[in-house]
Parts: C-alpha cells; sequence; structure tokens
C-alpha cells in the first residue's frame, strides 16, 4: 500500500481481493486486521491451513498493535518491491484508524472468522478453485494484488478481463511478477529458449507450472483488458541469451524483456475504455 501511495493512490480500500495466496494468507489478513472490511483469498489449488492461518493472525494483532517496523531488504534480500522507508506506516495507519481497526471486538469477530470461512458472512473468503469472473460482483473490489503469482496463471488474458470486472471504476491493482525460470533451468531466463515441446513435456500434468510469458505481454494484456498503467518498475537481470534463441511462440519478445526479471505493476481501471 505503502508504493501505492508514491503513486498518488490514497484511498484506504475497504474491500481487498488476492490472487495466488499460497499456503499462508498473511496479506490479506494484515488488510482486514488493518481495517478493510471484506477480503477474497483465490487460487487454484487448496494451500491454505486454518490452523496456521490463525496462527499468523495473532502474530499480525500483536505486529500491528505494538506498531512494529516493517521487515526490510536484509531480512528478506529477494522480495521486491524495495521500500523507501520501512518504519511503520503512520501515514497510511494513524493510531486514531488503528485503535478502530484493533477494536477487541472486532479482531475476535475475524479471528473467529479465520476459522469459519466458509460461512456467508464471513469478511474472509478462500476460493478455490476459481474459473471466472463470475465469482464477485462487477465493480465490488477496491484492490487486487498478488506477489509472485501471475507469472504461474494459464489463462493470463482472461484472468486480465476478470480483474477488470471486479475492480471499481476509482479502484487499483498491485502485481509484483517474477518472470524468472523458477529452478526449471541454469540461468533466470534459459526457460525461454526451451522448445514448445519440451517445454509442454516438462509442465506433464502439473495444476500449475509458470506460464514463460515476459513483461511485454503482461503491459499488453494490461492495456487490452481495460487498465492504464500508473507504475511499472521493473528489476533488471544480466541475461545471456538472445531474441534468436528463445522458443518459437516467443518470438515476440523484446530486448527489455530479455533483462526484465521481475516487475512491480500499478495499474488503474482506463475510464476511456
Amino acid at each position: 500500500m505503502r508504493k501505492c501511495r508514491d503513486h498518488g493512490i490514497q484511498d484506504f480500500p475497504r474491500v481487498v481481493a488476492e490472487l495466488g495466496p499460497g499456503d499462508s494468507l498473511g496479506m490479506g489478513l494484515a488488510a482486514v486486521i488493518s481495517g478493510a472490511d471484506q477480503y477474497y483469498a483465490f487460487d487454484v489449488v487448496e494451500h491454505a491451513n486454518n490452523a496456521s492461518n490463525l496462527e499468523v493472525f495473532d502474530e499480525l494483532v500483536e505486529l500491528f498493535r505494538q506498531r512494529t517496523t516493517i521487515p526490510d531488504s536484509d531480512e528478506f534480500p529477494r522480495v521486491h518491491p524495495t521500500l523507501d522507508s520501512y518504519d511503520f506506516p503512520y501515514d497510511i495507519l494513524p493510531d486514531e484508524h488503528l485503535d478502530r481497526a484493533l477494536d477487541k471486538d472486532r479482531i475476535e469477530r475475524l479471528r473467529s472468522a479465520v476459522m469459519n470461512m466458509e460461512a456467508p458472512d464471513s469478511p474472509i473468503k478462500y476460493i478455490v478453485p476459481w474459473s471466472d469472473s463470475s465469482v464477485l460482483g462487477r465493480e465490488s473490489v477496491d484492490m487486487i494484488f498478488s506477489q509472485a503469482v501471475l507469472e504461474h496463471v494459464d489463462l493470463l488474458e482472461e484472468s486480465y478481463q476478470s480483474m477488470r470486472a471486479w475492480l471499481k471504476p476509482d479502484g487499483f491493482m498491485s502485481h509484483e511478477i517474477d518472470f524468472k525460470c523458477h529452478g526449471s533451468a541454469d540461468e533466470w531466463n534459459d526457460h525461454w529458449t526451451y522448445s514448445d515441446i519440451l517445454w509442454k513435456f516438462m509442465r506433464g500434468k502439473r495444476p500449475w507450472f509458470i506460464n514463460r510469458q515476459p513483461h511485454s505481454v503482461h503491459l499488453d494484456m494490461l492495456k487490452r483488458a481495460g487498465f492504464k498503467v500508473l507504475c511499472d518498475d521493473p528489476h533488471l537481470s544480466d541475461s545471456r541469451i538472445d531474441k534468436n534463441s528463445v522458443a518459437r511462440s516467443l518470438r515476440n519478445i523484446t530486448d527489455d524483456d530479455l533483462v526484465t526479471s521481475s516487475a512491480f505493476i500499478v495499474s488503474l481501471p482506463d475510464a476511456a475504455k
């Protein structure tokens, strides 16, 4: 949220949705603890465990109560994007706001919701699997976010279209996308050189893998889905491959793509589309 504030987004999101939370709903739990009214978590395969998420919830509540500083790049050197300041974000969460959010009765209700996410009125919803935009109402979400998830999505364009349908006209999206090989090659971008047939063989019958789509494809899909890119912050790495060595399906890859190993992208609905 602090990074989004840096790019002019001021309103505190009341309804948030996350793609691919994995085995911890920590980011979404932090959102509701700090004041959001509703959190939706979407995944392809069920990973979350109620007991472990309850432990995370209790730890997060204490961190917010203590106004603890944010773990920095010394503790998590591989996490992007980096922040200009890792101090507790009083500018986003002033004491008056946080005192209301951390009200004892409110926290107890949220804690109960962690253990009963299937309840119709639960402020925390874990939806697995999800397949299309109909799982949420149109223009019902203030913020959509993901962290190293969209590189795993097979139906990528359809997913961007679903997110556009969910997002309110004044909402926003925040995505950190990792374009690296995820252990499938020796060099970070050698997976782009594998033939399409070999890549299909490597994928096998896994329910999810990496989609190999580079930075420029995500930007194009965002724009086609009706988004305006507010911030595009790429992380660059040295490359030993060139465009002539990539797979046939990736021949439109750009020189910039070849050195872009990840990117933090903030986007808004484009009112003109």
